[in-house]
């Protein structure tokens, strides 16, 4: 893969404390008991919700994109969040992500994710056409997975429950770098914008 230093990788994303981190490394550790060959977890310390995924962008454009964060993010005032409960997309019984999911005020939530949108369309970031469904990414399972082992892993989901609840005050939004490896992805915050009503 060519590296072209005037581009970077980025995404724009809620960061985790790192109490919520060390929660879902218990849950991770706990999985990872039953060893599935085919299911590559996510490194906690890089779980974070997306907000919008903008791949590779001119260096030079970064400032531009967080200022239009920065306006996207001052009408929507500080809001809470819960992250509880186990599942997997596309279903439990023939999983292909594994995920955590989140509750709380989701009104503000959807409104912060659409600011973003209209705020990076003039950009040429095209608009998110499936609808947004908030999740923190646990792991993904391998392309060659079996319908026996995808079966057998939604069984450990059900049986895992994860019925610990997290609360998370989210007062920030994060413009994140993302730099791939070979011992995998490395993130950095390049501009935190604060909310405010």
């Amino acid at each position: 893969m060519s590296h072209n230093p005037e581009q970077i990788r980025s995404f724009i994303a809620i960061e985790l404390p790192q109490n919520v981190q060390h929660g879902l490394g218990q849950l991770r550790s706990e999985l990872e008991r039953a060893e599935h060959p085919f299911v590559k977890w996510v490194n906690t310390e890089n779980i974070h919700v997306t907000l919008k995924f903008l791949g590779n962008i001119p260096f030079k454009q970064v400032e531009e994109i967080a200022k239009a964060i920065e306006e996207a993010s001052k009408r929507i005032p500080p809001f809470h969040l819960e992250i509880s409960g186990l599942g997997a997309f596309p279903n439990i019984n023939r999983p292909r992500v594994i995920w955590v999911g989140i509750r709380g005020e989701m009104n503000n939530l959807q409104k912060l994710q659409q600011n973003i949108d209209s705020a990076l369309a003039p950009f040429g970031f095209a608009k998110e056409e499936r609808p947004f469904i908030p999740h923190l990414t646990l792991a993904r399972i391998k392309e060659g997975a079996s319908s026996a082992e995808r079966k057998s892993i939604g069984e450990l989901l059900i049986s895992a429950r994860f019925e610990i609840s997290y609360y998370i005050g989210v007062e920030t939004i994060s413009l994140m770098r993302s730099q791939l490896t070979p011992e995998g992805a490395i993130y950095t915050c390049q501009f935190l914008a604060r909310l405010k009503a």
